[in-house]
């Protein structure tokens, strides 16, 4: 059988205010009466008792519960192996790291993971990969899709609004990244899955044409989430991360190499979609509506990000993914990428 033959989706998808306080009800109408849940740093204070007090009343035995702070492949596959063996998943509650961790921590074990995201700024919650420190360096680990999501728009919206933008950088990206999975498959560098195509494509489009009177919005958060949702669905269809991540994505892995406080992934994502969009000549305006009406781009003016570390990224960008063949692979392409870092009126006033 062809790996596209059969896809996972997740099981269990919650997304909507209040949700954390039904997670035990949740787990319990999955089966799932015996877990271990790990909270990111800090968490437990604010939402432990709430998660507590729910798995208590559905029935669910909570095998072990901690905070976690390290996504060091070192920490994690030693955690992975003190699992218990009658757990019957994973519960990651928090950002990116506890969620990678636990992700790939359920992956070890052949568990189920339930992803409990407490920010929206990355669709690395339903993605089927985890981003790790191996030998020190940031890279991206083979896990499963998660079994289960569950999202409380009301938990989003009291993380600080600059989770929100990131969020918003990364999913306006599958504009560009579609249009460099498409170049890839006509240079026969790539083959297109079509479903794949419509899914993610979908995905963004509903986002960019969500009405919306805030970024706090009940209504936009959770067409951002569900959206986010559906990317990491995009790429178990296509068997990788191609509907989802192209050269504005090795831009910001490239970032993360050099800089020794990189911004939020989708802060930098964002940024480097526009770039692409221009470089593709291909929906740059629908791309700069988005980032201007929901205060993207006032919020990277605060951060003082330079010019050169873009510039120094795009020449870096092939050497991320040296395998693919999008646009940024191509020095043409790339000298006009640099080209506008310099030139183009927006960036000249969001970067230094």
């Amino acid at each position: 059988m062809n790996k596209n033959d059969s896809i996972s989706i997740p099981v269990i998808l919650k997304v909507g205010k209040g949700t954390l306080g039904c997670l035990g009800p949740t787990l319990k109408n999955g089966d799932l009466t015996e877990v271990v849940i790990y909270f990111g740093n800090g968490l437990i204070d604010l939402f432990g008792l709430k998660v507590m007090e729910s798995m208590r009343e559905a029935g669910v035995t909570v095998l072990e519960y901690q905070e976690l702070d390290t996504v060091a492949i070192e920490d994690i596959i030693p955690l992975a192996f003190a699992i218990p063996n009658k757990a019957k998943a994973v519960v990651s509650i928090g950002g990116g790291k506890v969620i990678d961790a636990g992700k790939y921590a359920a992956f070890l074990r052949g568990i189920p993971f339930i992803s409990v995201p407490t920010s929206s700024s990355s669709d690395g919650f339903s993605s089927a990969s985890a981003s790790l420190l191996v030998g020190g360096k940031r890279n991206s680990v083979p896990a499963k899709l998660a079994y289960g999501i569950v999202v409380d728009t009301e938990v989003i919206r009291t993380a600080p609004v600059k989770f929100i933008y990131s969020g918003i950088g990364d999913m306006v990206a599958k504009i560009t990244s579609l249009y460099d999975w498409l170049y890839e498959a006509q240079c026969g560098a790539s083959e297109l899955n079509d479903f794949a195509v419509m899914i993610a494509k979908k995905a963004v489009n509903s986002f960019v044409r969500t009405p919306y009177e805030s970024i706090q919005d009940e209504i936009f958060l959770k067409e951002l989430l569900d959206s986010l949702a559906m990317s990491g669905i995009a790429n178990e269809i296509a068997g990788s991360s191609a509907p989802t991540s192209g050269s504005e994505h090795l831009i910001s892995h490239a970032l993360d190499k050099f800089l020794e406080v990189p911004q939020l992934h989708g802060i930098q994502v964002g940024i480097a979609t526009y770039i692409m969009a221009k470089v593709q000549d291909h929906r740059y305006v629908r791309v700069n509506k988005v980032f201007t009406d929901t205060g993207f781009w006032d919020y990277v003016e605060t951060l003082q990000m330079r010019k050169e570390d873009f510039v120094k990224a795009i020449d870096m960008a092939p050497s991320i993914k040296p395998h693919r063949h999008v646009y940024l692979h191509e020095e043409k392409y790339r000298e006009e990428a640099k080209r506008l870092v310099y030139e183009d009126e927006i960036l000249k006033r969001v970067l230094v």
